[in-house]
């Protein structure tokens, strides 16, 4: 495997489980405020994002490639407010996202197919990824000065159950 390609999968594999991380502690902040369905939601992101750590994980395993883990750094967001918490988690995506295409465009480079196959679910992902997270923040917009609607809106995100990644390496 390409060196930089190898190198970007590495420290993918951190970027997940911050991800992870600062998603729980999203979780935290809405559970703090009584908002156990949102609590619920970014509780199920922290398992989707453990699992994309994984599976990038398992991928360089299998490849035979050295997998080097780093320290997971503390959640840098300010959490203001709910929808701020929101917003913040679309623009983590939006960043996620730009990981992502730059290991795809590296291993494109490398010409390594094998990789680029892989990485085209992480691709999708993304696209669902933000879509879930601006429509999250589109809901709050419309119903969360409403405290039926924020209820409603928080019985709804309560109903996500976890699913795990149908992709297997």
């Amino acid at each position: 495997m390409d060196k930089k390609v190898r190198d970007l999968m590495n420290d993918q594999i951190n970027k997940e489980l911050y991800s992870a991380y600062l998603y729980l502690d999203f979780a935290n902040y809405y559970e703090e405020m009584g908002l156990k369905g949102f609590a619920n939601w970014f509780t199920v992101q922290t398992q989707e994002e453990r699992d994309h750590a994984m599976l990038l994980l398992q991928y360089l395993q299998k490849k035979g490639e050295h997998v080097e883990l780093e320290p997971i750094a503390k959640p840098d967001v300010k959490l203001e407010s709910a929808l701020g918490v929101l917003q913040a988690s679309l623009a983590h995506e939006q960043y996620v996202t730009g990981l992502i295409n730059d290991i795809y465009a590296a291993a494109y480079e490398a010409k390594d197919f094998a990789t680029m196959q892989f990485l085209d679910w992480f691709v999708k992902e993304q696209v669902e990824e933000e879509d879930n997270a601006t429509t999250n923040i589109q809901k709050m917009e419309m119903f969360g000065n409403d405290s039926r609607g924020l209820y409603l809106l928080d019985q709804e995100l309560g109903a996500r159950v976890y699913a795990a990644p149908s992709l297997t390496v």
